[in-house]
């Protein structure tokens, strides 16, 4: 499984931002995926997660209300659509795969990463 995360960039506070992940491996369809980011001197946190089949998402309290995930299967594709843009949701966005069928949002659940993309939030 190879996954690219894209769409990162340099916004201001109330913009919106919408990323991508590309998945590769004939799994992708049937695997549940989620989004991570991590800021400059922080650990890794959870900011969603979407099953298979799209029908069920899951969002950090941090960003309910105001992220979407959603997913294309048949571009093996996720998306993280960021509206309302806080400087504090600076941070590199990761991509990530769960093999297992339950829904996590601890990282080491995961088993397969993107390799990052930046989001920079100005004030």
């Amino acid at each position: 499984v190879q996954l690219q995360a894209s769409g990162g960039g340099l916004v201001q506070a109330g913009d919106s931002l919408r990323l991508s992940c590309a998945a590769s491996g004939r799994l992708i369809s049937v695997s549940n995926m989620a989004w991570f980011r991590q800021a400059p001197g922080k650990e890794r946190e959870f900011v969603g997660y979407i099953t298979p089949s799209g029908a069920i998402t899951r969002y950090a309290d941090s960003v309910k209300g105001r992220f979407t995930i959603s997913r294309d299967n048949a571009k093996n594709t996720v998306y993280l659509q960021m509206n309302s843009l806080k400087t504090e949701d600076t941070a590199v966005y990761y991509c990530a795969v769960r093999a297992a069928l339950l829904y996590s949002d601890r990282r080491e659940d995961y088993d397969y990463w993107g390799q990052g993309t930046l989001v920079t939030v100005s004030s």
